[in-house]
Order: structure tokens, then sequence, then C-alpha cells
């Protein structure tokens, strides 16, 4: 037995030599090797320097993107009124015809202005004659009184035919310009008077876009900023239009500035009251653009991995704004440096940094 015993402890200790041997070998870092060198994580200048794949920092104005729901006008409209009271005569258009400026729309009972213009050109021509005659006579026939009385009586004559003529065309709407007519508020016998509009006149060759703009984006605004317009119809018919004006004052309840757009409409296809998706970019101050896999984040917020004079920098950064694949950040990079995209999990502050396929150059503008 007891033999037994001491074979049982021999054994023991040699498999305990061994395991001992074998963990030091390899499986615990740093036992038994004495005399190893520093592990590729410790500090020292003698660390391995880590691969990565950079990118450069790209310098890009930052835009924000604003939409809002606009309301079409035309160019011009007008409401028309009769000048005179009347029977209408005659209605020379219909609803939504083109009609040229100085056009007759509308015609009123004209018998009585156009016997009242009969009898002032009759009475002209008869104060010309009379004065014709008393200049024509011999020397001293007539008083030079009686002359000066006919040229006043003449001039006289003269100012009531042309009140006859006015009295005549204002039996008469007219279009004060070219545009399309609406819906006519009169029909032949109808009895008229001034304070009544009987039509309406739209110039929609272009149409003026009415919307509504956040206070803060005045200052960034300005007249003649293109904008871009789509019917609601039609949304995928964007068009484009400029900003004509800004309005004077901020709206306190909504906080908002009314703004309009001039948006050509050459067809005549687009209507006053129709409504318009309008959108427009505005360009702030320049920012470093990097990729967005080169964001990483800590307990303090977002931070990049800068590589300068060969070795990782931590530098810290606050997102301004993300777009497809990029982010637009703001921090203490210089255009051109280099961010790095692959190899993050092995960067600590200071180690060096071998770069995989350095880029040539920066992104062409505009990538």
């Amino acid at each position: 037995m007891r033999v037994i015993g001491q074979v049982l402890l021999a054994a023991a200790i040699l498999g305990g030599a061994a395991l001992a041997y074998q963990f030091g070998d390899g499986l615990i870092p740093g036992a038994g090797q004495a005399g190893a060198g520093p592990s590729s994580g410790g500090g020292g200048s003698g660390r391995p320097a880590a691969r990565v794949v950079v990118e450069p920092v790209v310098l890009r104005s930052e835009t924000t993107r604003l939409e809002a729901i606009g309301t079409g006008e035309a160019i011009r409209s007008a409401s028309l009124h009769p000048d005179a009271a009347g029977t209408v005569v005659a209605v020379h258009v219909r609803p939504d015809q083109r009609v040229a400026q100085g056009d007759v729309l509308l015609e009123l009972d004209a018998r009585r202005e156009t016997l009242a213009l009969d009898l002032a050109k009759a009475r002209e021509a008869e104060a010309e004659r009379l004065l014709r005659r008393y200049e024509t006579a011999g020397r001293g026939a007539v008083p030079a009184s009686t002359v000066d009385e006919a040229r006043t009586a003449l001039e006289a004559a003269r100012i009531a035919r042309r009140e006859a003529e006015v009295a005549l065309e204002d039996r008469r709407l007219t279009a004060p310009f070219a545009g399309h007519v609406g819906f006519i508020d009169a029909d032949v016998g109808d009895r008229v008077t001034p304070d009544q509009s009987v039509t309406t006149l739209d110039d929609r060759s272009a149409l003026l876009v009415r919307f509504s703009l956040p206070e803060s984006a005045l200052g960034r605004i300005a007249v003649g900023k293109t904008v871009e317009i789509a019917p609601l119809s039609s949304p995928d018919a964007t068009l484009a239009g400029r900003l004509i004006d800004i309005g004077s004052q901020v709206d306190p309840a909504t906080r908002s500035v009314t703004v309009r757009a001039r948006l050509d409409n050459p067809d005549a296809v687009l209507r006053p009251g129709m409504s318009f998706a309008v959108g427009l970019d505005l360009t702030g101050s320049e920012r470093p653009l990097v990729p967005e896999i080169a964001v990483q984040w800590g307990a303090d917020g977002p931070f990049l991995w800068v590589v300068r004079g060969g070795e990782a920098s931590r530098e810290p950064v606050r997102i301004i704004q993300r777009r497809e694949g990029v982010v637009l950040v703001a921090g203490a990079l210089d255009d051109g440096e280099l961010v790095v995209v692959e190899g993050i999990q092995r960067m600590r502050e200071g180690i060096p940094v071998t770069l995989v396929d350095p880029p040539a150059r920066q992104p062409a503008p505009g990538s």
C-alpha cells in the first residue's frame, strides 16, 4: 500500500509540473517568460504600429432643407366694375377666355350718350365756323372782344365734346390688361351699377406662390434665391421659381415670415388658388465632412480618431448634420486631415499608425 501511495504522489507532482509548464508557455500572459518583451497594448516607444484605413476631411457648407405649402396668386388680378350704371346690351366674352388689353368685355345701353356726343360735335363745329368767320372778316369789322368770346366758346364746345366721348366710353367695360376672364355675373337685360363686380381678370402668365418660413431663415434668404415648386396635383412636376419679396414682419403667433416666389406659367396651365409644395436649401458656414463610419461614441459624446504626426489622436466633435454615408461635424479639424475609418478597434491615444492604401488626393468637390 505504501508503494502504491508513493507512485500516486509522484504522478501528481509530474502532472502539476507539466500543467504549470503548459500555462507558462503561452496561455497565461507573462507566465514562465521572465525575459519576454512588452505586449502590443503596452506603453513605450517600442509599441507596434496599428494598420488603419483613413479618409481625408473635406470642408463643406452646412445646408438646411426647408419645405412649405404655398398658395398661387396671379401676377396681376382685378375685379372689374362698370364705370356707370346701365342696362347690359351685349356680353362679348365667356369664362376663362383669354383677352388682350383694351378688348371690350361688356356693353351697356349707350343711346343717350351717343346722342349727347353727336350734339357736342355739332356745337363744336358751329363754334369753329363762327370763329373762322370773325377771323376772316375785314380789319376792324368785328370787335376784338367778340373774337375772344368766339374763341372761348370754341374751347368750351371742345371740352363738352370730350366729356361726351368719356361718357360714351363708360358704357363699355374693357380689359385693363391681358389675361383670362372669370365668370360673367351679368346677362343681357340686367341692370348693373359701379359698385357691382361683374367679372374678374387674371394675368396668369406667371404666378406668385405665397408661403411661410420660420424666422430662423431670415438672414439666410434673399430676393432672387431659387426655390423648387411643385403643384400638389402633380408632385413630380418640379419647377424652378425665385423669391421676389420677403415680408416685413414676423408673425408673433407662428414665429414665421411670409415670402413670395415667382413661377413662370407661359402656357397658363397653372391657376391662381392652386396649392404648391415649396422646397429650398439654405447654405450656412463651412464644416468638416467625414465618413459616418469614422464617428465613434464615448462617455463624453462623439469623437474621431485623427492621424497627426504618424500617431492616433482622439478628437471630440459635435454632429451638425447627417447626410447619406457622411456626417457634417463641428470640431478642431483642418481640411485634408486624415481620419481613421477602418482599424478603429486598435486605436489608443498616441499609438503609432501605419496607413493602408493612403489616399492620393482629396475627394473632388461635391462628392
